[in-house]
């Protein structure tokens, strides 16, 4: 008996056969359906052609009586289109008239066609040109079983498009007829139109269920699989004692030293309370401390984060130019959760990196399109992080200035919270201030003081703890006394 990585044929797009469990089960045929425009005949000619590559033989018959050269000028802008392999190992052939005289003529002349090419896939591009033609259940029925068998037979898989909804298909002979469905969907999302696959059935192997993104681009088709339903190589370990610091003598002192090495932080604070500054000190000292780290920001690019740098007296230029410390910008546009997480852990495997700074956790959270799966996904994203040896901060903005409202149980973000650190403004005396508290350490010891801080052109300095004054967490301080005490300079 085979075995299932012998009994898998690759489609030569890795993230497809992610979804499929591996690959193409053999000998079997399955339809890939979807509405106009959805990128079924790019998805199915970019496996056709992969094979023909790799000198597999493919048979890719039409059922219209639209000419080829057509066809092959459609695909000739996508670098996976190699128009030397057409005629030596990819071959196109019209089944139009075939199936005008009957299903048994169409049958006999594509199986005659996959056998004298010895071809190891067919490829059917447009069932539903076929039941609009004859008009008749059974003789499509009977088509789609006896050219399933054939194929089989001649140990070649069956690739065929429909133009149907999913649920449309799944009322449809053909779905029962089929070993394998692949359905594709643009759906809308506010102003977006947003690409998705879902492997909704495939015979007798396991396989990535529910919807992934779809991308197409010069290359052809991509899918990045939901970030939680990928699996992870996690070991399940106790936290290590090390810590990880700002590089802040003051502020490391609060958490004994520094965060926990491995674990994740959210640093949240109002709009220019200093969240990026402080996450800059965090970045730099891992790179001090010769740890590569990745700075990802939603908001800055690199240069405008090295001037704001310098400017508060941290100059990071040494560390970028030895790559210790790297800035990636991720700019604002429009971009999914699931692409966005892969490419930033692909800069993290390719440079090693051992610290990640994530500036702008709202935008992240945001683009995660479906609310339902924003827990999940920030806390796949920290498993992650954590099996890659990293120890993560990431900045959140406060809605509020000053406000009582500090409730962050309902936001998908606070699975990321093993760490919490709020930086807030206080009004007293007519005057703002800047405070920070650690309001969470995850197994860790820390100190519950509050402390103003203060960002000035000579740098970060954290103060004395602050008794005169209650109500500091809310932005609504109400003195004590006469003193302002730990309030100011």
């Amino acid at each position: 008996m085979p075995s299932s990585e012998t009994a898998l044929f690759q489609s030569g797009i890795p993230s497809f056969d992610v979804l499929l469990g591996g690959g193409i089960p053999l000998r079997q045929s399955f339809i890939v359906t979807g509405t106009p425009g959805s990128g079924k005949t790019v998805l199915c000619s970019q496996v056709a052609f992969q094979a023909a590559a790799r000198g597999v033989p493919v048979v890719v018959a039409t059922v219209t009586s639209e000419p080829h050269d057509k066809l092959m000028g459609a695909l000739s802008a996508f670098s996976f289109f190699k128009p030397e392999v057409l005629g030596e190992k990819l071959f196109v052939i019209s089944a139009y008239s075939a199936l005008k005289r009957g299903p048994k003529e169409a049958r006999d002349l594509l199986l005659q066609t996959v056998r004298e090419r010895g071809a190891a896939m067919l490829f059917i591009d447009g069932l539903r040109s076929i039941r609009d033609l004859w008009q008749d259940e059974a003789r499509l029925r009977e088509f789609l079983y006896e050219l399933g068998i054939g194929l089989a037979a001649s140990n070649c898989i069956g690739l065929f498009t429909t133009e149907y909804t999913l649920e449309r298909l799944m009322a449809l002979p053909e779905a029962t007829t089929v070993d394998g469905i692949v359905s594709l969907s643009v759906q809308t999302n506010g102003s977006r139109r947003v690409r998705r696959v879902e492997v909704v059935k495939l015979r007798g192997r396991p396989h990535l269920t529910g919807e992934h993104t779809m991308l197409i681009h010069e290359e052809g088709v991509e899918f990045i699989p939901r970030l939680e339903a990928t699996p992870v190589d996690f070991q399940d370990e106790p936290p290590t004692l090390k810590r990880k610091g700002f590089g802040l003598p003051e502020l490391d002192a609060l958490m004994q030293g520094g965060l926990p090495e491995l674990s994740t932080t959210m640093l949240a604070g109002s709009m220019g309370i200093g969240k990026t500054i402080l996450a800059m000190h965090f970045a730099a000292d891992a790179a001090r401390q010769g740890e590569k780290t990745l700075f990802v920001s939603f908001f800055d690019a690199p240069a405008m984060l090295a001037a704001r740098a310098r400017r508060v007296g941290l100059d990071v230029g040494p560390l970028l130019r030895e790559s210790r410390l790297m800035f990636h910008y991720v700019p604002p546009m429009e971009a999914e959760a699931d692409v966005l997480v892969r490419d930033i852990l692909r800069k993290v495997d390719a440079l090693g990196v051992q610290r990640l700074v994530l500036d702008g956790l709202t935008d992240l959270e945001l683009a995660v399109l479906d609310p339902g799966r924003r827990r999940m996904f920030m806390a796949s994203l920290a498993v992650r992080l954590r099996a890659r040896g990293i120890t993560s901060l990431f900045t959140r903005e406060v809605p509020k200035i000053v406000g009582t409202e500090l409730d962050f149980n309902d936001a998908p973000v606070a699975i990321l919270g093993e760490n919490l650190l709020l930086l807030r403004y206080v009004e007293l005396h007519g005057q703002m201030h800047r405070i920070m508290s650690v309001l969470k350490m995850r197994d860790s010891e820390y100190v519950t003081d509050l402390r103003e801080f203060v960002i000035k052109d000579t740098g970060v300095k954290v103060l004395a703890p602050m008794r005169s004054a209650t109500g500091l967490l809310t932005g609504q301080a109400r003195p004590l006394g006469t003193t302002i005490g730990g309030l100011g300079e």
